[in-house]
């Protein structure tokens, strides 16, 4: 199995996760986590800072002397709307609870600005359509470089059937703003049907990295660097939530200049 591929806790709370520790790099981290309704989970941001998504079902969030009841509308990550998120800073408790059965994704990178947490509405998101053809998908910015943070960038993905993502084949590995900026990055892939599979790449200019993995419901890729392709086979619809971060909080990207041929079809 590649080392780039974290596979998902088939039943319990904790679905999966990666740590800087565990991914070997500096600033990404992230879990999923299922909880039934009437369960809770408690932690503490620490010197980290956490942009909370409510994937499905409804949930109460506290954190530190702030609350928000009963947020979350989805029962399915592939539903045609945005999720309630909540943006939490360092050094913070957290408690979340769960109103009905909910799923939920913690996204962490390193911080050092007490700014005060927020709820993100879904109606402050901006939905986009990126690419064309087969190469069609519908973006979700959760907490875009726009938004107030110190180093998170948070977007979901919907891939139709049929269809590939984060094509043509890009990477942002190198600090070289406005260029390319250097962003670690995860993703948390779903499929529906939930039997089905999807596709990722994970390759260097130099091949240091070549690494082809087939993903399943709830697994992780992680992508230190290079460029990282994804394609949804005939049948089955792909959903991603990244989570980036790095030593400067934007998004430059170079794509693979093999296939940036790609951009005039």
């Amino acid at each position: 199995m590649s080392p780039l591929l974290v596979k998902a806790n088939k039943a319990g709370g904790k679905i999966v996760e990666v740590t800087p520790e565990s991914a070997g790099w500096t600033h990404v981290g992230f879990a999923a986590h299922r909880l039934q309704a009437g369960e809770s989970l408690q932690l503490e941001t620490g010197g980290r800072e956490l942009c909370i998504v409510v994937l499905t079902g409804t949930v109460t969030v506290q954190a530190g002397e702030q609350q928000w009841r009963e947020i979350g509308h989805r029962q399915s990550v592939f539903e045609d709307r945005s999720p309630y998120a909540v943006y939490v800073p360092l050094d913070t408790t957290v408690n979340i609870a769960a109103v009905s059965n909910a799923e939920v994704g913690l996204c962490s990178a390193p911080a050092t600005t007490h700014r005060p947490a927020r709820l993100i509405d879904p109606a402050t998101m901006t939905r986009s359509v990126r690419g064309k053809g087969a190469n069609t998908r519908y973006v979700c910015d959760i907490l875009p470089q726009t938004a107030e943070a110190d180093g998170l960038l948070v977007v979901e993905v919907v891939t139709p059937s049929g269809h590939s993502s984060s094509y043509p084949p890009h990477k942002h590995d190198s600090d070289n703003v406005p260029l390319e900026s250097s962003l670690e990055e995860t993703y948390y892939h779903r499929l529906n049907p939930e039997q089905g599979f999807a596709y990722q790449r994970v390759y260097t200019d130099d091949r240091s990295i070549d690494e082809a993995m087939a993903v399943e419901n709830h697994d992780v890729v992680m992508v230190p660097r290079g460029y990282h392709p994804v394609t949804v086979p005939y049948g089955y619809d792909g959903y991603y939530l990244n989570v980036m971060a790095g030593p400067k909080r934007v998004w430059h990207f170079k794509n693979d200049p093999a296939h940036d041929w790609l951009m005039t079809k």
